[in-house]
Formats: structure tokens, sequence, C-alpha cells
């Protein structure tokens, strides 16, 4: 009977932040997507104040993979333990912790220790679940300590925001066009091209050319996790809006008896160095706020716009909320 071995990694990163700041942003996961280059969705499906479980939705290995993790956290000794709950094939256990130390004033250690089973125990196929699982490791420090070192700025960089519009009529053809990116191109204005694929039902990489008020265009790529049964789209633009470090977000549909509200949520992190270069010498963070929110708001109530048509006589009238 073969014996499955555990395999024990260890990273660290110095940041010129906070300890609390580091702990914070490993705590809450919510803005992961916005931080991590590889996580495209986070939902905390229940905390009790000590203890979470959380879903991620990231890119493993160049594919969308899910996977549910529960963790114990402990802000008095800044340590968060973690486990993941049904890990894939060949991984039959995988846990870990991070930990917080404070160095000095205004500096501190994020530390990653991950522990592995890999089924089969050594071989070829658990070095490379190892080498993998260590560059994951790695990118996630890179990226958690990128955000601790802004956090002074951290406030005015972060930006959240929704629009809302009425739609009188049926949800389905409303979902069916929001899915439907491939057909944008021609109905909704600032889409003038559209590619799509998809890795599995429900899962899209998407690449958008849309059109600038100016007359210029720019590039967008993401990847979209479709629920149709509870009317929700979520995405992330992994190469966003030329301001923007990263975006990610959210379609919604609320249906009654009477129509359905779409909501469109944004949540974006500002590029600091590209204020100057995309709106001209001078400009400053709150002038890059304003641009963001207008033209994601003015793209979002556009995108909508074409629903009546597309829908025929099922749909009656839209109007923003």
């Amino acid at each position: 009977m073969s014996v499955e071995r555990v395999h024990r990694l260890s990273c660290a990163v110095d940041a010129a932040a906070p300890a609390g700041a580091l702990y914070t942003l490993v705590a809450d996961t919510a803005p992961w997507p916005l931080f991590l280059r590889d996580a495209v969705h986070v939902e905390r499906l229940d905390f009790d104040g000590t203890t979470d479980r959380y879903m991620q939705w990231a890119i493993v290995d160049g594919e969308l993979r899910r996977s549910l993790w529960r963790r114990t956290l402990d802000p008095d000794q800044r340590r968060i333990g973690f486990r993941e709950e049904r890990p894939d094939d060949p991984v039959a256990a995988a846990g870990g912790s991070w930990s917080v130390t404070e160095l000095a004033p205004g500096w501190s250690r994020l530390t990653l220790e991950q522990d592995l089973t890999v089924s089969g125990g050594r071989g070829a196929e658990a070095e490379r679940v190892l080498a993998s699982a260590e560059e994951r490791g790695r990118a996630v420090l890179h990226g958690l300590r990128t955000a601790a070192e802004s956090w002074r700025r951290l406030d005015e960089l972060l930006l959240s925001f929704e629009d809302s519009v009425r739609i009188e009529g049926p949800v389905e053809p409303v979902y069916e066009f929001l899915y439907g990116v491939d057909s944008w191109p021609g109905r909704v204005a600032h889409v003038v091209e559209a590619e799509v694929t998809e890795d599995r039902p429900g899962v899209q990489r998407t690449r958008l050319v849309n059109l600038a008020e100016d007359g210029s265009s720019y590039t967008t790529e993401g990847v979209r996790v479709c629920f149709p049964a509870a009317g929700r789209i979520v995405f992330k633009r992994t190469r966003p809006h030329p301001l923007l470090a990263a975006h990610a977000g959210e379609w919604s549909l609320e249906p009654d008896a009477a129509g359905v509200t779409v909501v469109c949520r944004h949540d974006v992190l500002l590029d600091e160095r590209a204020v100057e270069r995309v709106l001209g010498p001078g400009a400053d963070l709150a002038r890059a706020r304003r641009s963001v929110r207008e033209v994601l708001g003015r793209e979002a109530r556009a995108t909508l716009g074409p629903v009546p048509q597309s829908a025929g006589d099922t749909v009656r009238a839209l109007r923003s909320v």
C-alpha cells in the first residue's frame, strides 16, 4: 500500500506597509480580483466572525477553476489558516496559512505556508502540481504586496458603482442578450468587434473592440462566468480600459411580476501611472474617477439599449432607474 506524502511549501515577501493594512488585504477576499492577476470572482458563503467559507473562480494553469475554501481568522495574531474543501484530482488535500509579521514601523512580512497531498505521492505529476502551487503562491504574494504598498492612496484608487435599468417585459430575452456578446457589434453602439470563446458552457472568454467618445478605439479582454438560473453574469476584464489596473463586476437581473431590473456593478482599480497619459498633463485621480464613472456607466446603459428591439414584442419598454 502506497503512503501519500504531504508536501510543504513556504514563501514570503516584505512590504513597505503596516502589518494591519497587509492583514486586512488577506482577510477580505471580495476585492481579490482587483489585486490578484488570476482571481476572476470570489463569493463569501458564510462568516461567523472567526470562520468563513468562500468560493473562488480563478485561472489555474490556463483554465478557469472553481474552488471552495474554509478559513479560520485570528486578527490578534494576524494569522489565517485555510483549507480547500473539495480539491481537484490529483490533489488529495490542500491547506496552509497566511501570517503577517511587523518588521518595523511601516514595514511588514507576509508569509504563505502551503501543504499539499498529491495522489500517487511522488513523480512527475506531483512535481507539476507543486511547481504550479508555488508559482501561484508567489503571484498572490506579489499582488497583495503591491496593493498594500498603496495603502495610503488605496481608497482613491478603488471605485465601485452600479447602474440600473428597468425593463418592462420577461427576463429570459434580457439574459439571452447579455449572454450573447458575439451579437453586440452593430447593435451596441460602442462595440465594433467582439470575439467570444467558451471553455465550457457558461464560461466565456471575450475580446471586444470599443469605440470611445472621441472616435478612438480601445480593446478589452475578459472572462465571464454565467449563472442563468440565478440571472447573473460575473466578469473580470483581464485587459481593462486604459485608465484601469483592474476591472471586475457583475450583471444581475431582478425580475418581478411586471418586468425586470437589470443592475450592472463595476469594481475598478485605477492605474495611477496611466492618468496623465490617458487624460492629459495635470489630470489627477479625482478626474480619473469621474472619467471612469462616466465611461463605464454610459457603456453599461448603452449595452441595454438594443434589448427591446432584439427581444421583439416580448419586451415593451426600457427606462433608467
